[in-house]
């Protein structure tokens, strides 16, 4: 099969695209410092100590460069474990945007200075954590930082 051939294959094979990108944004996310983040061997290691389960760093390598596709149902359910997200992140599109929201929640709280402004703002009056909401988005757009999309608010609130 000649590579626009490959190219063509794969084309129409979304999970096999998706799967090397996906592990890597899990691996960033555990590591999210470069220079302390482990080599894959000792990632594989590490892996098998936290799950029992057997993978190499030669596989983890391949799999994370997309230079190996056929993952075993064994292997997707160790590293869901190790990362502990569902199998279904590596597959499922909504899956994958719902654990990403919640990884992008879990890193935001790594820093003190956001977890302090969400302990403080308890008991505070919807009025009041509107006008800090106001606060944080004015912030964010001088900085020109992304807007960032609150999904309950859109839904009416929490609990609506």
């Amino acid at each position: 099969m000649g590579s626009s051939e490959s190219a063509r294959h794969e084309a129409g094979r979304p999970i096999l695209q998706k799967f090397d990108r996906r592990l890597n944004e899990l691996i960033q996310t555990i590591y999210p410092d470069e220079r302390k983040r482990p080599g894959y061997a000792r990632l594989a290691k590490e892996i098998s100590e936290v799950t029992g389960g057997a993978i190499s760093g030669t596989y983890l390598w391949e799999l994370a460069t997309g230079k190996k596709r056929n993952v075993t149902l064994e292997q997707l359910d160790i590293l869901a474990q190790f990362f502990g997200v569902p199998p279904e992140y590596f597959l499922n599109d909504e899956v994958s945007q719902r654990v990403k929201s919640q990884l992008a929640l879990a890193t935001a709280l790594r820093d003190a200075r956001i977890r302090n402004l969400a302990l403080r703002s308890e008991g505070l009056s919807p009025t009041s954590l509107d006008a800090l909401l106001t606060m944080v988005n004015e912030a964010r757009r001088v900085q020109n930082l992304p807007e960032v999309r609150d999904r309950d608010t859109e839904n009416g609130g929490a609990d609506g």
